[in-house]
């Protein structure tokens, strides 16, 4: 088993953190249109470098939810790159797009759920069988 690949090197720690985000538009209204696509990815990767995290992939569906393969350090939590995505991002495009405010009822872009899986580079039954293999020399 290989668990070098992909590795990021701190101060303190040595890891690999990936997560795929999924959030959608509130009321699942399809106002992500290719030239609103283009600023929030833009967007995303500016936050991205803002705050210590990498965005590999984005990408828009159907117009009405955003999805997001992520990197980041161990201190940052999910919640806190979730929070740090959709609320400056909600912002701007309203700065930006103040017409999309008209198709959103009380004035609100992102719907406040959102998915979020952790992705690794090798799977939970080699880490299992890994684990069980270690010898206990004590």
């Amino acid at each position: 088993m290989c668990m070098k690949e992909n590795l990021i090197h701190y101060r303190t720690c040595v890891c690999n953190i990936n997560y795929h985000m999924v959030w959608s538009v509130k009321y699942r209204q399809k106002i992500l249109n290719p030239e609103i696509e283009e600023y929030l990815q833009e967007l995303v990767q500016q936050i991205a470098e803002d705050k210590g995290f990498a965005v590999h992939l984005f990408e828009c569906g159907e117009g009405d939810h955003v999805h997001c393969f992520v990197s980041a350090p161990p201190k940052l939590s999910i919640t806190a790159i979730v929070k740090y995505l959709k609320g400056i991002t909600g912002r701007k495009l309203f700065e930006r797009f103040p017409e999309i405010r008209n198709q959103l009822w009380k004035g609100e872009l992102w719907n406040h759920s959102y998915y979020v899986e952790t992705i690794g580079s090798v799977s939970e039954e080699n880490i299992r069988r890994y684990i069980e293999h270690q010898s206990k020399s004590y």
